[in-house]
């Protein structure tokens, strides 16, 4: 059953269409991922939907008695509310006033939040949005809509969360970088782009299948448009006179090709690995320990970071893992240990709150403000190029911070710290408020960083993708090492929560897994999916360089020592063509049948 409809929907800021002509529509029961680099229109398109915004022109259709529910990305509560009051609000009816106050408190428990009487105007960001996050999902809804709703919670969170929005009956519409999340939740996925929304079935990974296709399909499309035209263009450069009706046709034909615009590249972030020479004395910390009001968040944590580790650093809301970030940083002081730092270190900091950033300041001086230029491998770029290569054109360099976009100002501040060409990147919540598309550049761009990294972060992927290490905070404040990504940490949590368990439980445990792995689906590897969003232009690009031997080759027909040499480089090309061949048909057939597995 439809529930709302969105036809010719145009959307402007200024001289920027944010939608032009655009449709959408939600079914009962779709649960919508909406993805888009920042500043697209993501939380614009929540807002309209959820009647806070009017489009310029166009017409948003809503059924009759649909009720919505919206978690906005920065919640606002009345100044001298406590947390009860503020989940409650709006949520008492006469159906559940017995159970909605008992409901309220369990939701806040499982949410991190047990001070049912303390102060909203006293919580922290990342409070404030779980609080609003309980209050949006007491009441039922037949559309819930949800802006970023994983930021701010660590991973027990998220499964809880996951699990309750697989259970939920109605419509679902969410903003989230969460791939993990986007991969169990979401039945269908948005994408915005070039002021227009396409959309996808299935869940994140048939997207990136989907979206692979869809551009290899153009991209074939305009390779066989180019060589019409060559084609086409050396008729008409032999000098062919348009008498007939069918040479004035063959002109109008080329003319129509030569103007036809091509596919349009999505707009993406580029990045370059810009780094500082790192010495051998890098960064050690020993025996640090930090305590407030009582309470040890830090327990004598030593450890040598080494060139080129990557350090995830996990643990639950509050337990001191920005803390630990700033006493490396030198922003906090530790109570007991030392913080030893050599000579050549220079430490970039990417804090969860952009509290080093000047809003008052054009984007492009408060990039030159660290940089007129900064060396990269591809030479020496201006401010204002590297400011291009994050999407910042023209127009917006000349913005006022103060004007972006929650997401573009986090894009801003990430190139500001990497303009600075440092060796070491501590990383605080990296992944809040940056689109999927940024997060992937940035994945790329650290693995090819010759530096150290540490991360503090709730993404399970982007830990997955980034860490080597992983150290977790204990209940005493002590940090145990884990090698591997997160779901390497998972792996051994789970064991030892086994061989732990009485035999009742193992045998239990055991079963369930038995369940689990015969239900287990196929599904690409990291390096697979990789690999085949890229194989069609790989196999293009040999095809073309094949082609291009053949030409020489019938060049040098004469020149027997040019012959041999050509032929042998012609036999190499076509032994790579034919093993990416091979490589193809397997990872279609793979394709195909997690495709019909999800079908059935």
């Amino acid at each position: 059953m439809n529930l709302l409809t969105i036809e010719n929907m145009t959307k402007t800021y200024g001289d920027r269409f944010v939608f032009k002509d655009a449709d959408f529509s939600i079914n009962d029961n779709e649960k919508i991922g909406i993805i888009g680099i920042n500043g697209t229109g993501k939380s614009t398109l929540l807002k309209m939907i959820a009647g806070l915004e009017e489009p310029d022109s166009g017409k948003i259709t809503k059924g009759r008695q649909i009720h919505i529910r919206y978690l906005s990305q920065n919640p606002v509560f009345d100044e001298d509310s406590t947390v009860l009051e503020a989940v409650l609000k709006g949520n008492i009816r006469k159906d559940n006033e017995w159970t909605v106050e008992s409901d309220a408190k369990a939701m806040l428990n499982k949410l991190g939040i047990p001070d049912f009487d303390g102060e909203t105007k006293y919580l922290s960001g990342g409070q404030k949005k779980r609080v609003a996050l309980a209050n949006v999902l007491l009441s039922p809804a037949d559309i819930l809509i949800l802006d970023e709703p994983t930021n701010h919670l660590d991973n027990e969170m998220s499964e809880w969360l996951e699990e309750y929005l697989m259970k939920f009956k109605g419509a679902l519409l969410m903003v989230t970088h969460d791939r993990y999340f986007l991969d169990r939740i979401s039945n269908r996925i948005v994408e915005i782009d070039g002021a227009s929304i396409y959309s996808y079935p299935g869940n994140y990974s048939e997207y990136l299948r989907l979206k692979a296709a869809r551009e290899g399909i153009e991209a074939a499309s305009e390779r066989k448009r180019s060589s019409i035209l060559r084609t086409e263009l050396e008729w008409i450069q032999r000098g062919a006179r348009a008498r007939s009706t069918k040479q004035k046709a063959r002109i109008e034909r080329f003319e129509e090709l030569r103007d036809r615009k091509g596919p349009q590249k999505a707009a993406s972030v580029e990045m370059n690995s810009i780094s500082s020479r790192l010495g051998r004395k890098t960064l050690e910390v020993s025996g640090i320990t930090k305590s407030y009001d009582g309470r040890t968040y830090i327990n004598d944590f030593s450890y040598i970071f080494l060139k080129g580790d990557r350090v995830g650093i996990i643990g639950g809301n509050g337990c001191g893992k920005t803390t630990l970030l700033k006493i490396i940083n030198g922003v906090v002081e530790p109570d007991e240990g030392i913080v030893d730092i050599g000579q050549t270190v220079k430490i970039g900091y990417f804090s969860q709150e952009n509290e080093y950033m000047d809003e008052s300041l054009r984007v492009i001086d408060y990039i030159k403000n660290v940089a007129e230029y900064v060396l990269t491998p591809d030479g020496s770029i201006s401010a204002s190029q590297m400011l291009e290569r994050f999407l910042f054109d023209g127009n917006m360099q000349w913005t006022y911070i103060n004007r972006l976009s929650g997401g573009e100002k986090r894009r801003l501040y990430l190139l500001r710290i990497l303009m600075d060409a440092p060796n070491i990147l501590i990383l605080d919540e990296p992944t809040n408020d940056l689109d999927i598309q940024t997060l992937t550049i940035l994945e790329d761009y650290l693995d090819n960083f010759d530096g150290i990294v540490i991360s503090v972060s709730h993404d399970r992927y982007f830990l997955d993708r980034i860490a080597r290490r992983i150290f977790a905070f204990q209940e005493d404040g002590s940090l145990r090492q884990y090698e591997g990504g997160f779901s390497d940490y998972l792996a051994v949590k789970e064991r030892e929560e086994y061989e732990k368990a009485p035999e009742t439980e193992k045998a239990q445990a055991a079963e369930k897994k038995d369940t689990r792995v015969r239900e287990k689906k196929l599904k690409f590897s990291y390096k697979e999916e990789k690999e085949f969003e890229t194989i069609d232009d790989d196999i293009a690009g040999l095809e073309e360089k094949i082609e291009e031997m053949d030409r020489q080759i019938e060049k040098s027909a004469t020149d027997y020592g040019t012959l041999n040499s050509l032929m042998g480089e012609k036999a190499l090309l076509e032994a790579e063509l034919e093993e990416k061949m091979e490589r193809w048909m397997y990872l279609n057939d793979l394709a195909e049948k997690i495709e019909l597995e999800r079908k059935s």
